[in-house]
């Protein structure tokens, strides 16, 4: 690996390990480790699900909204990487796509048509605690280094650790409320992007990528300013163009 990206890797380890002592919001945890895998590992799309409730996954994360709605269809299906490699608690090594064939015929049909041509998955699991997996979608067929897989297999463990202590030192909560306030965050989420959407007359991608910005610039919570999006309470700057936003 070059310098650069060495540097990018660390800083990424260094970004997850944060929310270690930090309050944190575990959708832009999660959001952040998609994100770092395409831009740090080379793959297409990259997608986050937790279990909830026990032995369920639900979609938390993803890298675009071509990568969701793929992964929507993994859960509605029940066939798919993510779910194997949750089921398993073992890495779903790579696996080159053939439509109406292979370990997940429905599956490949719909992540081919999406424009995917390979994929592959990890667990997010500590010891024997197996909370969800992270899905790695590729549009060529070529298998990821092992370098790479390597780094991936840590991104994936700091956050589980991540998610795993937060749960055990807030107030005493149990782990499962901890996974369904997660998944609850996402829902205000997906709300708040169409709200912003509309508002400001942009993709629902281009309105996530805003609210993001928005609750990083001022230290903020994501959730908290989806919600305040869908109250009607958020100020009209926090969607504007960032070219129309004074310096």
């Amino acid at each position: 690996m070059n310098t650069t990206r060495e540097q990018h890797i660390v800083q990424a380890l260094v970004d997850i390990a944060d929310n270690l002592v930090d309050h944190f919001d575990v959708v832009e945890l999660l959001t952040n480790l998609a994100d770092r895998c395409v831009n740090v590992l080379g793959v297409s799309a990259a997608g986050v699900m937790l279990e909830s409730p026990p032995d369920e996954l639900r979609l938390v994360a993803s890298s675009s909204e071509a990568m969701q709605v793929v992964e929507m269809f993994e859960l509605q299906a029940n066939e798919g990487p993510c779910l194997d490699a949750f089921r398993t608690g073992e890495r779903v090594g790579h696996e080159k796509l053939q439509s109406g064939s292979g370990p997940w015929p429905q599956f490949s049909k719909v992540a081919l048509a999406s424009g995917f041509q390979s994929v592959s998955a990890l667990p997010l699991r500590l010891r024997d605690a197996t909370i969800g997996a992270l899905n790695l979608f590729s549009i060529e067929q070529l298998p990821m280094d092992e370098c790479d897989v390597l780094v991936a297999r840590a991104f994936a463990d700091l956050a589980t650790i991540t998610i795993l202590q937060h749960g055990t030192v807030t107030e005493g909560r149990e782990l499962n409320e901890q996974l369904a306030g997660a998944l609850a965050s996402r829902i205000v989420i997906e709300q708040a992007k169409g709200v912003i959407a509309e508002r400001a007359g942009i993709e629902v991608t281009e309105a996530f990528s805003r609210l993001r910005n928005y609750a990083r610039s001022r230290a903020m919570l994501l959730t908290d300013i989806a919600q305040a999006a869908i109250d009607g309470t958020l100020e009209p700057v926090a969607w504007a163009s960032p070219t129309s936003i004074d310096p």
